[in-house]
């Protein structure tokens, strides 16, 4: 089937009460596995790419691929362009066949944050594609986006509201405790205020800084009202170690695919772990029927 956007996946989800994998991706290995992950479990996916990789591959590249994929699966499968603040790269990405961007202006004062969010949407609205902002400011390293403990600041649930109320925006992603990249000790999630954000907003919430988070508190975020959780700095390591492996064991490897294959294998049990914890096992046929 062709790529959808993520829009009606999430709303599914949220109905639901499960969650769904986004995994961002740098190769088409990666893409692979994490297709292949959702193929074998019957679940709902979004992939994901950085501005970075966008940089790296082309929009239209990663998108064709991205394609391809979907067409051969029985799953459905968003696209997404993950913490974008450059309004042109971000019709770049929906001119390619992206079907959901997030719109990340949360560095911004709130009423600058709403105006760059509302553009996106009114630009998105046109081709029915998903818009994803933030609130609050998530802390840790995103691609080149950096922000220490000092700067990152948790969201508030009445400004959720009024956010996604002024903006229209699809899906929101509000700070509450995790941050980007794996985490020194246990994060400090703050599971009430998902609660009260939930209750607050009509759209589906994303938990950002999925990489390394305990099971059961992936499970308690998404009981309290997660429905997309991002993971990519977890797949980068599981997908270079298996890597690193085979060279430990042959240094003078030289065929591409000897290391590759080993390094898709084990990113895609990784990927089948997390759509576990996200409840999403089997539930492409709440969108199919």
């Amino acid at each position: 089937m062709a790529l959808v956007s993520s829009t009606p996946l999430l709303e599914t989800a949220r109905q639901g009460g499960y969650c769904i994998g986004a995994f961002n991706v740098h190769t088409l290995e990666m893409l692979q596995a994490v297709v292949e992950a959702a193929e074998e479990t019957q679940s709902p996916l979004i992939l994901q790419s950085t501005v970075g990789t966008v940089k790296h591959l082309g929009p239209d590249y990663i998108a064709k691929a991205a394609l391809v994929a979907s067409n051969r699966s029985s799953v459905p499968i968003a696209l997404h362009l993950d913490h974008c603040s450059d309004f042109d790269i971000i019709m770049q990405c929906i001119r390619a066949g992206y079907t959901s961007v997030m719109i990340d202006a949360s560095h911004e004062e709130f009423d600058v944050n709403v105006a760059m969010t509302r553009k996106v949407v009114e630009a998105a609205r046109a081709v029915g594609i998903n818009v994803e902002a933030e609130l609050g400011r998530v802390g840790g390293v995103e691609d080149d986006i950096v922000v220490d403990e000092q700067h990152a600041n948790l969201a508030d649930p009445d400004e959720c509201a009024e956010f996604v109320r002024l903006t229209g925006v699809h899906t929101l992603a509000p700070a509450i405790g995790t941050a980007h990249g794996i985490y020194k000790g246990d994060p400090n999630i703050d599971f009430d205020r998902i609660e009260q954000i939930a209750a607050r907003v009509s759209v589906p919430l994303v938990l950002h800084g999925g990489s390394g988070i305990p099971d059961e508190q992936v499970r308690r975020c998404v009981i309290a009202g997660m429905s997309k959780m991002n993971v990519a700095t977890e797949l980068r390591i599981v997908f270079s170690n298996a890597i690193k492996e085979v060279f430990d064991k042959n240094p003078d490897e030289n065929d591409p695919r000897k290391y590759m294959v080993p390094a898709k294998q084990a990113l895609k049990a990784a990927a089948i772990e997390k759509m576990r914890l996200c409840g999403s096992f089997g539930k492409a046929r709440d969108y199919l029927q």
